[in-house]
């Protein structure tokens, strides 16, 4: 019988999570410092960004593979 161990997979998560957010931050902080050159409101950028470096702590509370496997830092919880 094949076992998960679900430690493991989360932490293979986080790192799939990581690498899913890593160009959509690089193209956040180039929206924000467009937006403050010209003045615009960050506030919507500000929690894109929190939220994808809090994608991470999501892979803490799942319980099964499934949940896991939803999690998507492009597509939201």
């Amino acid at each position: 019988m094949i076992q998960t161990n679900f430690e493991k997979a989360k932490e293979i998560t986080k790192a799939r999570l990581r690498r899913e957010r890593d160009p959509l931050l690089a193209a956040l902080d180039i929206e924000f410092q467009r937006n403050l050159e010209s003045g615009a409101d960050n506030s919507a950028v500000i929690a894109e960004k929190q939220r994808l470096r809090d994608i991470t702590d999501a892979a803490d509370v799942c319980n099964t593979l499934d949940e896991l496997r939803a999690l998507s830092a492009t597509g939201g919880e």
